[in-house]
């Protein structure tokens, strides 16, 4: 019963977290109109996120319960959240920034290479056998990211592909399977939103000493000069950034990695969509088809094999907030 309730929850979390992060495509190209782009807006959008934990937190438990979880860390579980907020850092500032270079629909292909990653190191690690159904569903939602991403790129709109944005696109991807990996259960005694402000605060200070280096130290202090940014920031801070990575780290705790990798698939199709919505890119009836083959993978992967009821070595059975 525990484990059938972990399921639902995880993946109601990893539904509605793509489907918020897939907002943050379009949010990044609006920021950058009105002033705050690429490393800046990782830091904006990491402050509005804290604001929205800190707040969660203190509504909660207080402070004082998850600063004790967070002392209560061995050295290994510290070096796992460590490494985990690094490659929040890295991997917000390089796809942020990919979106100004190269297309959104582009981008988010590129980035969507991270789920087989997360499948290939959890099954050398042990983490997760390959069983048809998972098979079937990686199958079945990788052709409608295909097919919905492809749809989404207009090759008579004259696209430049700059290849500072396809190389982002990727890093962005592989600090993606760093950060599943290590998040699984490599700090599982922090309350899910404690760990989701500590990554954002590193997301935050990282971000905002290294907007001047890349030449954007105007950007980040654009929201002091106009109310403009402000809406956006809210948007994508609070909302695509707090929430949407809370629901994120749950999943991953509960699910695991190549489930909620999979379920995250939704995240790209959201993101063309609301592309095409909200700048006018091109939609083409192959991107329903793709979506649909989405949510198909989604629900195949519910369909476990008695394989998947065997007792795997991990943790996360268990409720974590």
């Amino acid at each position: 019963m525990s484990r059938d309730r972990d399921t639902i929850t995880g993946t109601a979390a990893a539904l509605v977290a793509a489907t918020l992060f897939g907002m943050l495509g379009p949010l990044a190209r609006f920021g950058a109109e009105a002033g705050v782009s690429g490393v800046a807006f990782t830091a904006w959008r990491a402050a509005m996120g804290i604001g929205f934990l800190a707040l969660l937190v203190a509504a909660r438990r207080g402070g004082r319960t998850s600063l004790g979880a967070i002392r209560g860390l061995s050295r290994r579980s510290r070096a796992s959240l460590g490494v985990a907020a690094v490659m929040g850092l890295t991997l917000n500032a390089s796809i942020f920034t990919a979106f100004g270079l190269i297309p959104i629909a582009l981008a988010l292909m590129l980035f969507y290479t991270y789920p087989a990653g997360v499948v290939v190191v959890d099954v050398v690690l042990g983490r997760e056998r390959i069983t048809p159904t998972r098979i079937a569903a990686l199958l079945l939602s990788s052709t409608g990211v295909a097919l919905v991403l492809i749809g989404g790129v207009d090759p008579s709109a004259g696209f430049t592909i700059n290849p500072l944005g396809i190389l982002l696109a990727l890093a962005a991807a592989a600090s993606q399977v760093v950060f599943v990996t290590v998040s699984r259960d490599g700090y599982r005694a922090v309350p899910a939103d404690a760990a989701t402000a500590v990554i954002l605060s590193v997301s935050l200070v990282g971000a905002a000493l290294l907007a001047p280096l890349v030449g954007q130290g105007e950007s980040l202090t654009a929201p002091f000069r106009s109310l403009d940014p402000w809406p956006i920031l809210f948007l994508a801070g609070a909302v695509a950034a707090g929430l949407s990575s809370l629901l994120f780290l749950t999943a991953i705790r509960r699910l695991g990695g190549t489930r909620t990798g999979i379920l995250m698939l939704l995240e790209p199709v959201v993101g063309v969509l609301l592309a095409g919505l909200w700048l006018g890119e091109a939609l083409a009836p192959i991107q329903a088809v793709g979506g649909l083959l989405v949510l198909l993978g989604a629900l195949v992967l519910q369909l476990r094999s008695e394989a998947d009821h065997e007792p795997l070595v991990e943790a996360g059975a268990g409720p974590v907030i």
